[in-house]
């Protein structure tokens, strides 16, 4: 399986082609952003400003392309995992899904790419199981969650409602706090 740090080492290390990465992936972002993972190659390499064989040799295919622009976006989430780490355990993964529901759902495409089985995605999606499960087992052993839910289960229900389409950012919040007040420890 791939890591991620390997992954990132695709970016080329020349001046002149480290840009042309950089502008690639910062226009594929956008694209996939509004036009989602399907956006058209051409439409990317125009908003890069570099011809369509730039792009094809940095990424020979659009699974290495999508790979490339949410590495880097998911090592930021894997990282806040670790600023929210000094919270009370509730606090502390009510922060950290917060922080990956804000990433999510801004990006619909990462929902669709979170979901395919290449190498870089599931060293992604390794990723962030990693970094929220020491943030769940906490909260088990303090007694706040139940202890027959997974870290897999709580990013696919946070990842779930990040999919879907809400009209305000505070629906989707209220949304996000009803689902994860299920996985409370119901005391009798």
């Amino acid at each position: 399986m791939a890591e991620i740090a390997e992954l990132a080492q695709r970016r080329p290390q020349r001046a002149d082609a480290r840009r042309n990465y950089d502008a690639l992936i910062a226009a594929a972002r956008e694209a996939f952003g509004t036009l989602g993972t399907s956006a058209p190659l051409e439409e990317i390499a125009r908003r890069a400003e570099v011809g369509i064989a730039t792009l094809y040799r940095n990424f020979p295919t659009r699974e290495d392309l999508i790979e490339s622009v949410y590495l880097e976006e998911v090592e930021a989430v894997v990282q806040a995992a670790q600023t929210v780490g000094h919270l009370d355990p509730w606090p502390a993964m009510l922060a950290w899904f917060d922080r990956v529901m804000d990433y999510i759902g801004t990006k619909k495409a990462l929902v669709d790419a979170l979901n395919r089985d290449s190498p870089a995605i599931q060293a992604c999606r390794t990723s962030l199981f990693s970094a929220g499960q020491p943030l769940l087992a906490r909260a088990q052993q303090a007694g706040v969650v139940r202890p027959d839910v997974s870290i897999d289960d709580v990013v696919r229900l946070v990842t779930s409602i990040a999919g879907a389409v809400f009209p305000s950012v505070e629906q989707r919040s209220r949304v996000l706090s009803v689902a994860l007040d299920g996985l409370l420890l119901q005391r009798t």
